[in-house]
């Protein structure tokens, strides 16, 4: 029973992160607008997208060694 539990919080954690990723890098607006010469790039929030990814990576980690079955 405890395992399915740990199951599905990390699949929440990680949709979660895969949620905060996706909105900082897609959605919302550019953090920082870098202007040269030649160009002018809008860059996303760099913090957000990084530790969206890292909960995915957490999160899909967690549901993965509690779906194993230990022997």
């Amino acid at each position: 029973m405890l395992r399915i539990i740990v199951v599905v919080f990390g699949i929440v954690l990680a949709a979660v992160g895969g949620v905060i990723a996706y909105r900082a890098y897609f959605l919302e607006p550019s953090a920082a607008v870098v202007i040269t010469n030649t160009d002018v790039r809008e860059l996303p929030d760099t913090f957000r997208v990084v530790s969206g990814i890292a909960l995915l990576i957490v999160g899909a980690a967690i549901a993965y060694t509690a779906a194993l079955r230990k022997k």
